[in-house]
């Protein structure tokens, strides 16, 4: 027996659904469920009634561009199709870099949209099967060493942010924050560990402290210098050490960030941001590695020694 496989249809034109179904109509795998409106979709869209979303970019109410938002945010296991038409390039575009899946022009729906369901469906099993296999794993350990080059911190953030989420570490506020974190921690190490470049210089503006960056990138010995991250996730928490290669500094002079004369200084941002939210954070002796440690929390938002404590 062939599994089915439902498809969310989302258009308030006519024309588009004769055309699907002409498409489909000779694949009895796919079943289909017509709505009209993005806000009819993401009622009925849920990852058991629906494997796919094939929207129009024209809605009415509002277009295919916030309903990929809204299921990017809500379902995003579920992949969104659009078809697209004449005339909407750059909201297809938009839409593709918000998260769409795919597209299809609605003049080729029925040569293209067999395969492009089929391709996209694939993908997607792919990815339930690593979400799923991502709730199993129990421990992880990743480094990285990396040149002075902050183009690769996003990418670096990014799959660090999806360990601890596929593990359960982290709710989507507490990931945000993580990565924020992460990304003054590996931006710190970089500009002010290896380049030796002072935020005391944005005093004076900040293209004097980009001009110095762009600088020592170039120059020795600050462009042999290299940042090492590593992560080490288990159930309970994750362990990241970020480790410059400069001559460090003396922790124990450090400004405490939170104090209230601290807090507009330009040099104590970062630092402060990443001890808010971060459940411990330590420097090494010579001030070149920075360990922060982020705790898994129950519903009431205790981590297990706190759960511990209370018990």
């Amino acid at each position: 027996m062939v599994p089915v496989t439902p498809i969310l249809v989302v258009s308030p034109h006519l024309a588009h659904r004769d055309a699907i179904r002409g498409a489909l109509g000779d694949h009895p795998q796919f079943r289909l469920h017509f709505v009209e409106t993005a806000a009819e979709a993401t009622k009925v869209a849920e990852p058991k009634e629906v494997a796919v979303v094939l929207t129009a970019l024209s809605l009415g109410e509002f277009d295919g561009l916030e309903l990929v938002k809204q299921m990017r945010k809500e379902h995003p296991l579920i992949p969104v199709v659009l078809m697209t038409e004449e005339g909407n390039d750059e909201l297809a575009f938009r839409a593709l870099k918000a998260g769409a899946a795919n597209y299809v022009p609605v003049q080729t729906l029925n040569q293209d949209l067999t395969e492009t369901l089929e391709t996209v469906l694939a993908a997607a099993e792919v990815d339930r099967r690593r979400a799923c296999l991502m709730k199993s794993l129990t421990q992880s350990q990743l480094e990285f060493t990396i040149t002075n080059d902050p183009t690769l911190i996003p990418c670096i953030v990014q799959m660090f942010q999806e360990n601890v989420t596929g593990m359960g570490l982290c709710d989507e506020t507490s990931c945000i924050r993580l990565g924020i974190a992460l990304e003054e921690a590996i931006v710190n190490a970089m500009y002010h560990g290896n380049l030796e470049v002072s935020s005391e210089l944005r005093r004076a503006g900040d293209q004097p402290y980009r001009d110095l960056i762009e600088q020592r990138k170039k120059q020795r010995p600050y462009s042999d210098r290299s940042v090492t991250i590593r992560a080490t996730l288990s159930r309970d928490q994750a362990t990241y050490v970020v480790r410059d290669q400069g001559p460090g500094f003396d922790p124990s002079k450090l400004p405490d960030p939170t104090a209230p004369a601290n807090l507009e200084s330009t040099s104590g941002r970062g630092l402060l941001l990443i001890r808010t939210f971060m459940d411990e954070v330590r420097h090494n002796e010579t001030g070149n590695e920075i360990t922060m440690i982020i705790r898994r929390r129950d519903p009431s938002g205790m981590t297990a020694a706190e759960q511990a404590a209370v018990a």
